[in-house]
């Protein structure tokens, strides 16, 4: 089965954690485009304001995405909801649904939401009413408990089987628990952080799952030599 790799381009990453990390809206469309060429199916990107601070603000969201869609047409574009990033729930909610009234070139197609934080459901629903797809970012039993509980599996574009940045087998026990709960989701991506992204990606590829790789989750290539950037990833990914 071919390899579907969804690229996570930057992440909450530090300005300053890689050399090619792309925080713009014109490093985002450049790295898109050379990520595209690499082969990925659909891209990820936590979005940034002007001093490089993380913001669910429409207008910027707006402007990477559109810029994004320029450089790498017809490639899926996903943004992050996490509730950390503004701050305040009522304005993260606010924001979110901002995104509706974006022109269509600069609106995101999805969306992920971490299970873990309260607003959750909130930021599904205004997802779903502006047309933008939700992908259900689940990290632990307890987050696949109440995807499950609150029946919004049906309505999700996939589920993202996050594994946090710990040693490979409590990695991998991990991912069977909530993999095996999960046989109806529409689709399954899996993937780690850290010490757990390459064990998780060779998993993904194993199962014939969707895999995500990118800056976002890993610096280091599978022999454990600094990746020049995203591409890079991905072609390795390619390569499992």
């Amino acid at each position: 089965m071919a390899r579907r790799i969804q690229a996570c381009l930057n992440g909450a990453r530090a300005v300053g954690f890689h050399p090619a990390l792309p925080i713009t809206a014109e490093a985002l469309a450049v790295d898109a485009a050379r990520c595209a060429a690499a082969g990925v199916v659909a891209l990820h990107i936590h979005q940034r304001d002007a001093a490089g601070e993380e913001t669910l603000e429409p207008e910027t969201v707006g402007a990477a995405v559109a810029a994004m869609r320029r450089a790498a047409p017809g490639l899926p574009i996903s943004v992050s909801t996490g509730d950390w990033i503004e701050h305040d729930d009522a304005r993260q909610i606010a924001c979110v649904r901002g995104w509706a009234a974006l022109p269509a070139e600069a609106r995101p197609d999805e969306a992920s939401v971490n299970l873990s934080e309260p607003t959750a459901p909130a930021v599904m629903e205004a997802l779903l009413r502006g047309g933008i797809g939700v992908e259900a970012g689940v990290a632990s039993l307890a987050d696949l408990d109440r995807l499950l509980a609150l029946d919004l599996l049906p309505l999700c574009r996939r589920v993202l089987v996050e594994i946090d940045d710990v040693e490979p087998i409590p990695a991998e026990a991990l991912a069977t628990a909530i993999l095996a709960r999960l046989d109806g989701a529409p689709e399954r991506q899996l993937h780690g952080f850290g010490r757990s992204a390459w064990p998780m990606a060779r998993r993904a590829a194993a199962l014939g799952l969707m895999l995500r790789l990118g800056l976002e989750d890993v610096a280091e290539l599978p022999d454990g030599g600094v990746a020049p950037g995203n591409a890079a990833l991905v072609a390795a990914g390619l390569a499992l």
